[in-house]
């Protein structure tokens, strides 16, 4: 958990690589249903465009599909849950499965570092390869090192969309970290999402082998 553009998709990707998890984006998923252009995907995109949380019972029905159909040895959850009503939710999906978290992981990040972070990304749109107008530069100028094609600032990355989203962690998702601090024995785990990637990602991993979650 943590605010967009704390790295919480790179560590996500980086942690599952390592321990063999599976990765569930929900933002992966529903941008997913945007681009495809499917009844729901049109739906979202009016949530999503202007920086606004997608409805709960929207976010928990995508969600609890893809809760459904996991068969890997471990899943990390990116991005959800995202409200106190959806955490409720995912607690009676994971109830009814037999299983728990074993952890929440809390990436903080400075506000004005998740700015410049978001609004400079530039992604491809044809194969998904993101850039950034400070930190990784394409070769050419504009164009995707890989296939070719023309970059795009995506519309959730504009700076003004950056700063409602920002508004709406703050609003409420903070209190579902509130919600998994408060229960006992449930590990949460704090890290500066500001540090270097391979920094976060030990601090991670050494936090995950110590409750003995990546041995399983």
């Amino acid at each position: 958990m943590g605010p967009p553009g704390a790295g919480k998709g790179t560590q996500a990707k980086k942690l599952t690589a390592r321990f063999g998890w599976r990765h569930l984006s929900s933002g992966d998923i529903l941008r997913a249903e945007k681009a495809a252009g499917t009844a729901l995907g049109k739906n979202l995109a009016e949530y999503m465009d202007t920086g606004k949380l997608v409805p709960d019972d929207i976010v928990v029905d995508v969600m609890a599909a893809a809760l459904g159909a996991n068969n890997a040895s471990g899943l990390l959850l990116d991005g959800f849950p995202r409200t106190v009503e959806q955490a409720a939710a995912l607690d009676a999906q994971l109830a009814k499965a037999g299983k728990a978290l074993d952890a929440v992981g809390v990436m903080g990040a400075d506000e004005a570092m998740i700015v410049r972070r978001i609004s400079g990304r530039r992604s491809c749109p044809q194969c998904g390869k993101v850039y950034h107008v400070e930190t990784l530069r394409p070769r050419k100028e504009g164009v995707c090192d890989d296939c070719g094609a023309k970059l795009v600032q995506r519309d959730d990355d504009r700076e003004e969309v950056v700063r409602r989203r920002l508004e709406a962690y703050r609003r409420q998702t903070e209190p579902v970290i509130a919600y998994y601090r408060a229960r006992p024995g449930l590990k949460v785990i704090d890290v500066d999402g500001g540090g270097t990637p391979d920094a976060v990602l030990k601090t991670l991993a050494a936090e995950l082998a110590a409750l003995g979650v990546g041995s399983r």
